[in-house]
């Protein structure tokens, strides 16, 4: 008799729902098949020390060494993005969508407590994760409240950082329809593991303020009499349904005795064939494939799930999009390839092969050997051909067409092309030459930067309280702490990053405003009277971001500065004659009539002064 157990031995009671849900995550997934492979094989390039870790082990060669050019176009991209997105302190400004929303106490309210809350390392290093995941092809993020307050066993409240925080989804970790009209509006699947403790505490938040506690507490029963069953049950295998085969784990009953737990969060609309309902705009957490742990509306505010997909290269008829380094891993193949034929080709050379012909006795190849033949013996040094060695032009020409394809000229990197140029044409050729780079930034930041951010500020509306937030004063240069409520940061409108789309083109303005006043047109006195000078002092304000410092462009600033620079010099040159003009006060009567006489007229005449002054 066959000792096989199963799924019904386990008293399993699966939900209709719930296995619906994990066969579309197990359908959804095997889409992505060609998606997974390829982005392993660029990620084993991106981390390779040598070719033994590559598709380049295949070949032949005796030397194995790599060179990570894809990994430097990677960290040359994510550098330049950064920096692109976030060149200065203030990089968001709040657009508002009527007049109520923008007043300048609304107005200053929102980017006060936006630029509190992205003024956190945690957030820079998520935006950073997610760049490189941009650059790989697919970058995919969500938001969620976070509550660090801590209660000491005293009693006593430890203020902790309690707002929205950005979060990265691993792309292997969410499943959609990859033929769905856009990401937005395709129903999606997050997997994540974690223990039964944080099922336990899942539960326990949701009892709060859900009528289904008692079928969670029942739940969670289960959960546990399951995983003891199977950890009783002895050493068999399982047959199970294809739905219960855990990534991860060789069977469903390892999964089980891991005290581990696979949640499948489903977001999007569902038909629940047991109600005979749709369900739209849901978020339903599926537990061990087979079981509902919650089913809930959607609260957001803007009618979608709360997770944004950035992706470098689109495909017009698949979500998945292409990464910057995929069509790259041919050239860095050949780039291997060549590197090591030609340390093959120099050990060769330094080292020939020997033809041996006739009798000859043993030897060492080495410096002053003396090699004993026979009558017909020989040995001959058989090098290959030198020409084969000057495939350095190749590898250079390889790996600039690899930096200009993946979007990053040198202009990027700090090296300049060849020929005498203006200051006008290099500002242009730049411009022209990071084109694709400027494109490729800028649709980050409206995909993911922007959809995040808005994203906190509805999550922020939902669950503030009142928060003190720390704002830095310019016009005093001191710290201020402001009270904020879920009404002051409400408002009709969008936060929007501005730093990556209008660095360029408010450099390229002002190169053009100083060719223009540089030329002999712009410097015509008949043309220059109907250009106002205090309108162009507020562009260039504008232009340069001086706003934040209070002052700095005044109409006739200057003058008034001059006036008071004159009335204090003026006011110092009168003291100073003053003090000229005023008698010491000493009289004949202060001097000893004694010394003067006995003073040597030689000592006077060096100017010694009386009485040994």
């Amino acid at each position: 008799m066959s000792n096989v157990m199963t799924i019904d031995d386990l008293v399993v009671t699966p939900e209709i729902l719930a296995c619906e849900i994990s066969r579309n995550w197990m359908d959804w997934d095997s889409f992505r098949t060609k998606w997974a492979s390829d982005r392993i094989e660029v990620q084993e390039y991106i981390y390779a020390t040598d070719t033994t870790s590559t598709t380049n082990k295949q070949l032949p060669w005796s030397n194995k060494t790599t060179i990570p050019k894809l990994c430097q176009i990677r960290d040359n991209l994510h550098a330049n993005y950064m920096a692109a997105m976030f060149p200065k302190r203030k990089w968001m400004i709040w657009e508002a969508n009527d007049r109520q929303s923008n007043q300048a106490e609304k107005i200053e309210a929102i980017e006060s407590y936006m630029g509190w809350v992205a003024d956190r390392n945690e957030f820079y290093d998520t935006v950073s994760h997610l760049v490189l995941d941009y650059i790989e092809g697919n970058a995919f993020g969500t938001v969620e409240w976070v509550d660090e307050t801590v209660i000491t066993p005293e009693g006593k409240e430890q203020v902790g950082y309690a707002g929205p925080k950005v979060v990265r989804i691993n792309p292997t970790d969410i499943a959609f329809n990859p033929t769905a009209t856009d990401f937005k509006s395709a129903p999606k699947i997050v997997r994540s593991l974690v223990s039964i403790g944080e099922v336990k505490e899942m539960i326990e938040r949701m009892s709060k303020d859900d009528s289904m506690q008692e079928d969670a507490e029942a739940l969670y029963s289960y959960m546990k009499e399951l995983r003891g069953k199977a950890m009783s049950w002895p050493d068999t295998d399982v047959s199970k349904d294809r739905i219960f085969e855990i990534a991860g784990f060789t069977g469903f009953r390892e999964y089980l005795e891991s005290n581990t737990v696979e949640v499948l969060t489903f977001y999007g609309d569902i038909y629940d064939s047991v109600n005979d309902t749709l369900l739209k705009n849901h978020v339903i957490k599926v537990v061990d494939r087979h079981k509902v742990l919650s089913k809930r509306p959607n609260p957001s505010f803007f009618g979608t799930a709360p997770i944004f997909h950035a992706g470098w290269r689109q495909r017009p008829d698949n979500i998945w999009s292409m990464g910057a380094l995929d069509n790259l891993v041919g050239m860095q193949y050949r780039i291997d390839h060549l590197e090591n034929m030609k340390a093959d080709l120099m050990d060769l050379t330094t080292y020939p092969v020997q033809k041996i012909r006739g009798y000859v006795e043993d030897y060492s190849w080495q410096p002053m050997e003396k090699i004993y033949v026979g009558d017909d013996g020989d040995v001959e040094l058989l090098s290959p051909p030198t020409q084969a060695l000057q495939v350095e032009s190749q590898i250079a020409s390889y790996e600039m067409k690899m930096e200009e394809m993946a979007g990053s000229p040198k202009e990027a990197m700090g090296f300049r092309t060849p020929g005498e140029k203006t200051m006008y044409e290099v500002q242009r050729l730049e411009n022209a030459a990071s084109r694709i780079f400027q494109a490729k930034i800028s649709q980050f930041e409206r995909t993911m930067l922007e959809s995040l951010l808005n994203a906190m500020l509805e999550l922020s509306r939902r669950n503030v309280d009142k928060t003190t937030i720390r704002v830095f004063n310019q016009e005093f240069k001191i710290a201020i702490f402001n009270d904020m409520t879920a009404e002051d940061i409400t408002g009709n409108g969008r936060i929007k990053p501005v730093a990556a789309r209008h660095f360029a083109e408010r450099a390229q303005h002002i190169q053009d405003l100083t060719t223009f006043f540089g030329s002999s047109i712009g410097a015509d006195p008949e043309v220059r009277v109907h250009f106002s000078s205090v309108e162009m002092a507020r562009l260039m304000e504008d232009m340069l971001d001086l706003d934040q410092w209070p002052g700095m462009v005044e109409p006739y600033i200057r003058i008034t500065e001059r006036k008071e620079a004159t009335t204090l010099q003026n006011v110092q040159q009168e003291q100073a004659m003053n003090e000229t003009m005023t008698p010491s006060g000493l009289t004949e009567d202060d001097y000893d009539e004694d010394a003067l006489d006995n003073v040597d007229t030689g000592s006077m005449a060096e100017g010694t002064l009386p009485g040994g002054a």
